[in-house]
Order: structure tokens, then sequence, then C-alpha cells
């Protein structure tokens, strides 16, 4: 399965993960097939690129946020209402700009010194500064610079971020004298906007653009032959320290039978099977975000940040009590993030015959969405199985990485769909047509096809690549574009 990998570096990611000559033949072949020839750049590019940058919209309540998004998204998307308090979770779209793509973040309005929920939408919006490529401060023009204002700016020179600044309510030449008082935040050039009307938002995304990153930064991998990053995640006192401290050989981290003694990510350096690794031990996810408050909720929103920092997630799980809706959700974190996944069953030492055929069940039916994870079955106490760790934890990044050359995997979909072919909707058939991996880390497929392509057998296909190519310990990603018109050809 090495042989498939695409080394970093090489110089083939002008076209995704295609080659020129591999490139060429595609796109030759996409034109037989009849397919728009910029339909299917931009299908291939929009699943090659990986993450997209992140744009996020900050500050205080009721300055023009929601309304800014739906503006640049040009739809109505996020909910806007004529008072503060209305956004509190952070929320995301898919936006462009002259012909560039990003990711738009709408958070909460920021308040300082404040308790309870208000203290967690402040929590939301500030963790969104912490993931983010660049900020849009949005400030009311009309009412100019407040004490919470000048407090969001020390959050933001402290995050270090590029910052557009925006001067929000604008309607007309009469309010631009309003918005230069705002150079007084020492934040740059405020940009004129009415949100509500669209007044001079091209200027003020033209500014978004240049301050944005072309891709995220990489927080994994950037050095060859530096040390894999590996996060252990799971619920409280499941055993994420007592596993570090065994794999390091010694007590690196605070461990206590009280649930909830970690608190910040902790990175630790440690050489197993002759390489050297970063393991990061965070903090337990206990219930939903919105339901915690305190150290709990900003430990979490660590947690969330250092599995996206990470290359691989190790899942823990108490095998001596029942897989529970939580280690669900913390499955479904790390699938999302798009991490190489390894599910560690700790405490196994210390069950009996019953229960361990009971967890067997439980994880047929509870755990199927990732039955392709590598599983190891250990005890941070005594040591037992350690020595499965490091290489179920090489197999799911050998997964990760691993690309599909074009010509091989068109040979797979034409035997996959002439054995197998799409169920008859309506009186059509929809078909297959041909496809591409456009990126790895996680692999990323985008498949061309005569018509819309059901879930179910989305799910099919899946399956089917995981049997022929591997892709153990790795998540999928499919897209599919259906060909909207026969060739154009006379």
């Amino acid at each position: 399965m090495n042989d498939q990998i695409q080394p970093e570096g090489s110089a083939e990611h002008e076209h995704g993960a295609l080659g020129d000559a591999e490139y060429a033949e595609f796109m030759e072949l996409a034109a037989v097939e009849g397919f728009d020839i910029e339909d299917v750049e931009g299908a291939i590019e929009e699943a090659g690129h990986g993450p997209l940058p992140v744009l996020a919209v900050v500050g205080r309540p009721n300055v023009g946020k929601s309304t800014l998004v739906n503006r640049i998204i040009g739809r109505r998307e996020a909910v806007v209402e004529d008072k503060p308090g209305v956004t509190r979770d952070r929320v995301s779209y898919d936006a462009e700009w002259a012909g560039r793509r990003f990711r738009l973040v709408d958070t909460g309005g920021w308040e300082q010194d404040v308790l309870g929920i208000d203290a967690s939408v402040a929590a939301q919006a500030e963790y969104a500064i912490e993931t983010a490529d660049a900020v849009v401060f949005v400030v009311d023009a009309t009412v100019g610079p407040t004490d919470t204002d000048l407090a969001v700016v020390r959050l933001l020179r402290k995050a270090g971020k590029p910052v557009v600044l925006c001067a929000n309510k604008v309607d007309g030449p009469s309010g631009e004298a309003d918005a230069t008082a705002l150079w007084s935040l020492g934040l740059g050039e405020p940009y004129p906007v009415s949100a509500l009307h669209g007044r001079g938002t091209g200027d003020m995304l033209d500014a978004v653009l240049e301050a944005l990153p072309d891709a995220p930064a990489q927080t994994f991998g950037t050095a060859i032959g530096g040390p894999r990053r590996i996060a252990l995640i799971g619920r409280p006192n499941v055993g994420k320290s007592s596993l570090l401290n065994k794999v390091a050989g010694e007590d690196r981290v605070v461990v206590n039978e009280l649930a909830g003694t970690t608190r910040d990510p902790v990175d630790e350096l440690i050489e197993l099977g002759g390489i050297t690794w970063k393991f990061v031990d965070t903090a337990g996810i206990r219930k939903r975000v919105h339901l915690q408050q305190g150290a709990d909720y900003y430990a979490s929103l660590r947690t969330a940040a250092a599995v996206e920092k990470a290359e691989v997630a190790v899942i823990l799980i108490d095998a001596s009590e029942s897989i529970s809706v939580q280690d669900q959700r913390i499955v479904t974190m790390a699938v999302e993030a798009g991490r190489a996944i390894v599910v560690a069953y700790n405490k196994w030492d210390t069950l009996d015959e019953e229960r361990r055929y009971y967890l067997e069940r439980e994880i047929d039916t509870e755990l199927a969405q990732i039955a392709w994870a590598p599983r190891v079955n250990v005890s941070a106490t005594t040591g037992r199985h350690m020595e499965k760790l490091v290489p179920a934890i090489e197999t799911a990044l050998d997964g990760w990485e691993t690309r599909v050359p074009t010509g091989r995997l068109n040979a797979f979909l034409g035997e996959l769909v002439a054995s197998h072919p799409h169920p008859v909707r309506g009186g059509k058939q929809p078909r297959i047509l041909f496809g591409t991996q456009a990126g790895t880390k996680p692999p990323r497929f985008v498949l061309f096809a005569s018509g819309f392509i059901e879930a179910g057998y989305r799910r099919f296909v899946e399956r089917r690549l995981r049997e022929e190519f591997g892709f153990e310990g790795t998540p999928i990603h499919i897209s599919v574009r259906v060909r909207e018109k026969r060739g154009r050809k006379k």
C-alpha cells in the first residue's frame, strides 16, 4: 500500500494530487464524457485543497455581525434580529469572493466580565479567534469605539492574527466621517460598510483576501522527519493521562481518580519503537459543549483545538462501562476533523468473559461508523498490550496518506459499476462515469456521474474502496459531480 503514497513536497499539487500527465489524461476523459472542463477543474480543486482558510467575524453584541455574514455568503442564513445576543454558538459557512473560497465563522457577541451563558458565548468567540487565519472585527460606526471594543482589540493583539476593521452601519457619505474615528483603535484603516444594504462590502472583502492565506497554516508534519502528533481523547477518567505516563515510562502528567484532572492539553515527546512521537494528553470531554461551564467549558474547546492540530486521534474508551452517547460524540468529532483514528479500549484487564461478550456486541452496533479503525485492547495501569499501540498508529497514518492512481481507480470503478450498478430511480439509472483522488490526509475522492448518486450507493462505493485499497484507520471523503448536459461536440 505504501507505493501509493503521494510524497509531501512533490511538484504534483498544481492539479490537486494529480501529476501533469495524469491530469491531461483525466481532462481528456472528462471532455469525452461531455463534462464542462471548468466544472471539472473546479471540482478537483474543491475536493483537493483540504481545509479552507478560516475567517472569523467578531465584535460586541448587536453590531451587525450576522447581517454582514449573510451579505458575504449571499443569502439569509444567519439569524438576524434587532436585539443583542441572538447568535450564541460559532456557526460556519462556505463563502467565496473574487474566485477564492474560504470558511466564514459567525460568532456571538463578545463581552467582558460576564457570567453564565454570556460567558460561554464570549468563550466561543475567543476560540473562533484562536482557530481563525484572519479576523473581521465589526464595530458600530454610529456609536464609535466603546470600552468593550477596546477590550476586543486587546484580545486581537494578543492573538496576533491579521485583522480587517469593519466600520458597520455607514449607510451614506455622511456616515464615513464616523468611520474615520475608528482609526483610534490602532488596527489600521477602517472600512466603511453597510452590511444591511451592501455598501462598501466589496472593498472590505478585497482587504480580507489580502489578509487570508491561500491555505490554512498546516499545524502538523511541517518539518521533514519531525514528530507526528498524536492526540489522546475521550471522556473524563477514561485513562488518558495514565496511558501517556505508561508509554512515556514515567509520571509526566498528573493522574487522579477525580474526573477532570487534566485541564489543558499537555504535549510530550516520547520515543517508541525507535521513533519520536508527540503525544498530546487532552481534557476529557464531558457532555455537549453548551451545557458546560467554567473551566470544563474552556477545557473542551482546547481539546477540540488539539484534535485539529493532531494527525492521529487515539480515542480511549472505558471497556468496563457501556459505550455511551458521549463516546459516540467524541468519535464523530474526530471523524469530522478528518484525522486518522485508533480506538483503544482501556481497562481491558478488568473485564470478565460476560462483559467482553457484551462489549463486542456494543462495538458492532454503537461504533459501526468506525469499523475501519484499528483497535487495541490495553490497560494503562498494567501496560498490557502497549506494544500494539504504535503499529496501530502507523497503520492509521498509512491509510491516511494513501493515494490511488487515477488509472487504477477508474479500472476499479468500471468493474464496480458493471457488477453492481446503481438502482433504477424514476426510470433512470445513474452511473459513475469516472473519478479521481484529489487529495490525502484524509483521502478525498471526486466522482463524476450521469445522474444523482444516492447516499446508500455512496456508502457502498466507500466500503468497496476500503476493501480494494485499504484505507485502514482513516475517514474517506467522497464528493459527486453530476453531468448537467451531454458534450457540446458537433
